[in-house]
């Protein structure tokens, strides 16, 4: 395919039509697929001398792609997650040009099959039961906003949901009969059911009719949300965590780390949950990982599992399609990668 010797018209259709249409990529995937290329972009300009418009397929070969994983480490300080992301970025675009460019298929197989050296996983960070508790206390619930992010985050704990999926759940994802759960779309937009404990649900009832969330014609409306009525974003999720941890420090600064993000709940659920002596499949199918191999990390960071009862475990926290514009319409590489997200 004679197009496809055009890298900025191959990544244009890679992102628009692979990703997207075909795929159907997540919003946070096509943002960490769109990072690692503005990275690769600056790299070729920093090291190579390259400009985003004299880029070509000609000049990307193996060396290059290991130089750029050596240069975020080295120079962007990127640790080894963040460097397995961005090698996963660049191998699932090659191994899209193999579809649409067999002509040059050895060329985009020896990119594809890079050895990766295996590094130390790091240690998972994780709140105690108390420190859970520590930062839940800190929340104001004579106000609106405060009944809101304790709701929020005593279920992105109970739940262990991942952040985007808290975001995305809606009044219709909520089962408030007996037996209660949410039901969470996770990665691939795969669904899975989590059962919620009845103190945790009768909270989450109480702010869905504070918010009329329990009305008709609400189904489909965020269940959590900003003064706009929108859903909230990670990033604000974030900031509202933050709020909390700054004033729990000042209460107990042993309990609670200074810089963590939402993700530490859901880590510290199911470290909780090991501990409290349930199966590891059993959370596995709660955080709704593939394999249990993945849930075995937490198995490893904490080799001492209380056999406590699962109702224990929770009566110890004390609950009270993205826009694409077009590359030709775009003359600048970099700007085309920005407005995916």
């Amino acid at each position: 395919m004679e197009t496809y010797k055009d890298f900025a018209f191959a990544l244009q259709h890679f992102f628009k039509d692979y990703l997207v249409k075909e795929c159907g990529a997540s919003h946070n995937t096509i943002r960490s697929y769109r990072d690692t290329f503005v990275q690769f972009i600056d790299f070729m300009h920093i090291q190579y001398k390259t400009p985003p418009d004299k880029i070509t397929f000609e000049i990307i070969n193996k060396d290059v792609i290991l130089d750029f994983l050596e240069w975020l480490q080295n120079d962007r300080k990127c640790g080894s997650r963040t460097r397995s992301q961005r090698y996963a970025a660049i191998r699932s675009f090659f191994k899209y040009m193999l579809y649409v460019d067999p002509v040059h298929l050895s060329q985009w197989k020896i990119i594809c099959s890079l050895k990766q050296a295996r590094e130390k996983k790091d240690t998972i960070k994780y709140l105690t039961v108390n420190g859970v508790k520590c930062l839940l206390e800190q929340i104001n619930m004579k106000t609106r906003k405060g009944r809101r992010d304790l709701t929020m985050l005593s279920l992105l704990y109970n739940s262990g949901a991942r952040v985007q999926e808290l975001i995305n759940l809606t009044p219709l994802s909520v089962r408030r009969s007996k037996p209660y759960y949410i039901e969470l779309i996770g990665k691939g937009s795969k669904k899975r059911v989590v059962p919620i404990e009845e103190t945790m649900m009768k909270l989450l009832i109480s702010y869905m009719e504070e918010n009329r969330l329990n009305m008709p014609g609400m189904e489909h409306h965020p269940l959590f949300f900003n003064a706009w009525g929108s859903k909230l974003t990670n990033p604000g999720i974030t900031y509202i965590l933050q709020k909390y941890v700054v004033e729990a420090k000042k209460v107990e600064p042993e309990l609670v780390p200074q810089n963590i993000s939402p993700h530490i709940l859901r880590h510290s659920r199911a470290m909780h949950l090991l501990q409290a002596g349930v199966n590891l499949v059993y959370i596995r199918d709660i955080l709704g990982h593939v394999s249990v191999q993945t849930t075995e990390i937490y198995a490893r960071a904490d080799s001492k599992c209380k056999q406590n009862a699962l109702e224990k475990a929770y009566e110890d926290i004390g609950i009270k399609e993205p826009e694409i514009k077009n590359w030709e319409k775009d003359p600048k590489l970099k700007l085309f990668l920005k407005s995916l997200c």
